[in-house]
């Protein structure tokens, strides 16, 4: 039969140019795929890192009772500062730092073990990441380049390098390589970055790095 004059011809076009598109977005997806998996050949992550700092506990010489507090938390001190009286023993800080804790508890019994005043030196501040032994630790020198985020601080980046690497395990959670049932041991990386540049970093702050390889 005959196709009538005044029926629309069909668009075989179409189907091409649909076959088309979904073949473009199928290389697209796989260049970009490839671009992302090579890029993060590149670093070595780790979401297990905060800002840390040592404390430095200041604490009586002899046992007494707690008579006076010269200092409160925030507040800077300079190199041989009182800071607190025990019993007839006064309290200093022998190097210039922030009060992080300061007791207030007037008439309460101290041991020389007992810290008054806890303080730290700001320019001791870093960051330090937990890296698995099998997650590219042997790739990791002092020296290399880091970019790294602070939670409280969003998607910022921020830079610094690799100043330490832990010579020995740290403990924590027991996790098994699926393969052998061996424990995997963690490792600690100290990162060091611009404190000048980054003031408002504070201990405990909880963040993310990317070690560049």
């Amino acid at each position: 039969m005959e196709t009538p004059n005044n029926q629309a011809p069909e668009k075989k076009g179409i189907p091409k140019v649909a076959t088309a598109i979904i073949l473009i977005l199928t290389l697209v997806g796989i260049i970009g795929g490839t671009y992302y998996y090579l890029d993060q050949q590149k670093y070595i992550y780790s979401d297990k890192a905060l800002v840390n700092v040592p404390m430095i506990q200041l604490t009586p010489k002899t046992a007494g009772i707690l008579k006076e507090v010269f200092v409160h938390e925030s507040q800077n001190l300079v190199a041989h500062q009182s800071v607190a009286r025990v019993g007839d023993d006064i309290i200093t800080a022998e190097i210039p730092g922030i009060v992080a804790v300061a007791k207030q508890d007037i008439g309460a019994f101290y041991s020389s073990s007992q810290s008054v005043i806890s303080m730290y030196d700001p320019s001791e501040m870093r960051i330090i990441a937990s890296i698995d032994e099998n997650k590219g630790l042997n790739d990791i020198k002092v020296l290399d380049k880091v970019k790294f985020t602070i939670d409280a601080f969003g998607s910022q980046e921020f830079t610094g390098f690799v100043e330490e690497i832990s010579p020995s395990n740290h403990s924590g959670d027991i996790v098994f390589n699926i393969s052998d049932k061996r424990e995997v041991q963690k490792f600690d990386i100290k990162i060091r970055y611009d404190l000048n540049r980054y003031p408002l970093f504070k201990n405990g702050m909880s963040a993310k790095v990317w070690i560049i390889k």
